[in-house]
């Protein structure tokens, strides 16, 4: 494997990269392609006479040709196979296009568009990208990863595709998950894409349709489950700690009877996370915090309802539970304002339960002398009347779930109350901003997870949140490298929640605006990134070194997509 380097002349001090390969092997290498804005030195230099064409081009003529070819694109899957073909060739040109055009493309390289490609993947295979890790090939692991393109490999992004977004279990197509993902760290963060890698593990899936399809790429058998599911994570784990002992692992959108469990497991022994519990949990937590810097209230102040209590409500509500500890509550007295519900109702003693929902499972004495519509459930609506929720919360995937009758409800218990719907895509959100809206007489704070254009109400602009999980991994991922923190503590979560709020300007905030702007995403990650390293330092688990030096390093990290001259090493 080679090494990815960027390095600086001593002499002239000029940024460069020394390439191992010349002739077509470097044009048909994304990470290195600079297709038609490879200089004349550099034709020379690496033999490439006669495979491009003679004008030279520079990085913004290409960039107006790809927005001439991917404007003409209506389908969003076609955007997205336009957009994922032009990353398997020109790694910079992609990047340098994605983060000009963050708005208008983000939806086409990740959600929601790239659930129909993960339902179509083996379909639409083209380009391998990323190591796929079959069950069937575990004892092979070291030479799996051996393949790796790169041998400096600093974040991985690992799916076994049992949960992809709000469409089950994909199998293989989960690939296209850490894929995009990992385009969102690079955007957002500025982390180099050679030093990023996407993995599937194929365990099989339980996808009849999948099972059934003769193009189908994956494994063809049911999920292993168990002790035989548990030794390939476990072989892999050892895998990556032996081949890439500085990679931060994150695990995405694994089921729900693996995703905390694996967390917990891995955690101490490998710089892990979940963004799915934690990143989700850390932004619906920085929207809190900016609402209630809205009302100059204190999360300890508010009664909350989560609907949907997957691992998505539980991440939401440790997040909020670890919130309401740095105020001065109690773990007890914290989980004493979140009341989970679910489609059985309000989580309480004596339902069959999830072993990660158990933490929240609500006391029956605290609900004796509520009033109720029908007698052994207790509905959403009977929640939130009786427990006089100030914020209410969906991950349930319920698309209009919180209808008129439940947003007014919500509006008699408190002056502002806090709406966040946040299911995707667009047809899962509980509530459309203008119903929100509407049915609180246009007193509510509303995010939302999918995008939404601003609302008019009574003749103003009302703006709309996207409660996005961008504005917290990157920047956490970015962090943890940075300082090569040994682990990602609950404590790098919080603060990075409130450092998203605390970006939110005061002026912004007066409109409702929850969260900062998508096209600022990089100053929030740098300063997410600060905030992690600082923890690591303070708690031991990463490097020391004053606040400056942290930020410094923060800010060197961060790659900003441009072409850098390149030296041939001379070997191929």
């Amino acid at each position: 494997m080679h090494k990815f380097v960027i390095q600086l002349d001593p002499l002239t001090k000029e940024k460069f990269i020394e390439v191992p390969f010349r002739k077509h092997h470097i044009t048909e290498n994304p990470i290195y392609n600079k297709g038609s804005a490879f200089t004349e030195e550099e034709r020379e230099s690496l033999d490439l006479w006669g495979l491009l064409p003679e004008q030279i081009s520079t990085l913004e003529e290409q960039c107006q040709r790809v927005i001439s070819s991917y404007s003409r694109k209506t389908d969003p899957l076609e955007k997205y196979l336009y957009l994922l073909g032009l990353l398997d060739r020109n790694e910079t040109l992609f990047y340098r296009v994605l983060l000009d055009n963050l708005e208008e493309m983000l939806p086409y390289v990740y959600t929601p568009t790239v659930g129909e490609a993960a339902k179509t993947f083996s379909h639409i295979f083209r380009r391998l990208r990323g190591l796929f890790v079959s069950a069937n090939r575990i004892s092979l692991i070291d030479r799996i990863l051996s393949n790796a393109p790169f041998s400096n490999i600093h974040l991985i992004v690992v799916t076994d595709g049992e949960r992809i977004l709000g469409l089950g279990d994909q199998g293989v197509g989960g690939m296209t998950i850490p894929i995009g993902k990992i385009s969102l760290y690079v955007a957002g963060a500025g982390i180099h894409p050679a030093l990023c890698l996407p993995v599937c593990i194929d365990v099989g899936t339980n996808n009849q349709f999948l099972q059934k399809d003769p193009l189908y790429i994956g494994l063809k058998h049911k999920r292993l489950e168990g002790e035989e599911y548990d030794f390939v994570i476990e072989e892999f784990v050892k895998g990556v700690r032996r081949n890439f002992p500085h990679a931060i692992l994150q695990w995405e959108d694994f089921g729900k009877q693996n995703a905390l469990r694996l967390l917990n497991r891995y955690r101490d022994r490998i710089c892990s996370f979940n963004d799915d519990i934690q990143g989700t949990g850390a932004i619906a937590l920085a929207t809190v915090y900016s609402a209630m810097r809205f009302k100059n209230e204190k999360l300890k102040d508010q009664k909350y309802v989560i609907f949907g209590f997957g691992q998505a409500g539980y991440g939401i509500a440790n997040a909020l539970v670890r919130g309401m500890m740095e105020e001065g509550l109690t773990e007890k007295e914290s989980k004493e304002r979140i009341y989970p519900v679910d489609k059985n109702g309000l989580i309480v003693e004596g339902m069959e339960v999830d072993e990660y929902q158990k933490p929240f499972v609500r006391d029956r004495n605290s609900v004796s002398g509520w009033k109720f519509e029908k007698e052994d459930f207790i509905s959403l609506k009977d929640t939130i009347y009786n427990s006089k929720a100030t914020v209410l919360i969906g991950t349930s995937g319920v698309g209009g779930s919180f209808n008129e009758e439940i947003l007014r409800e919500m509006a008699k218990n408190c002056e502002i109350p806090l709406i966040l719907a946040l299911s995707n895509p667009t047809s899962k959100s509980e509530c459309t901003p203008e119903l929100a809206f509407k049915a609180t007489n246009g007193r509510c704070l509303i995010a939302t997870g999918s995008p939404f254009p601003p609302v008019k109400f009574n003749g103003e602009e009302r703006f709309v949140s996207q409660c996005n999980n961008m504005y917290i991994f990157p920047g956490l991922g970015l962090g943890a490298i940075v300082s090569m923190a040994l682990k990602i503590t609950d404590e790098m979560f919080v603060y990075s929640a409130k450092q998203v709020a605390e970006m939110v300007s005061p002026e912004d905030l007066k409109k409702g605006k929850l969260l900062p702007s998508i096209r600022d995403i990089r100053r929030v990650s740098e300063m997410v990134a600060f905030t992690v390293a600082k923890i690591a330092k303070d708690s031991g688990l990463g490097v020391r070194g004053s606040d400056e030096r942290l930020l410094e390093m923060v800010r060197n990290s961060m790659w900003d997509p441009q072409y850098l001259p390149y030296r041939w090493s001379g070997e191929e």
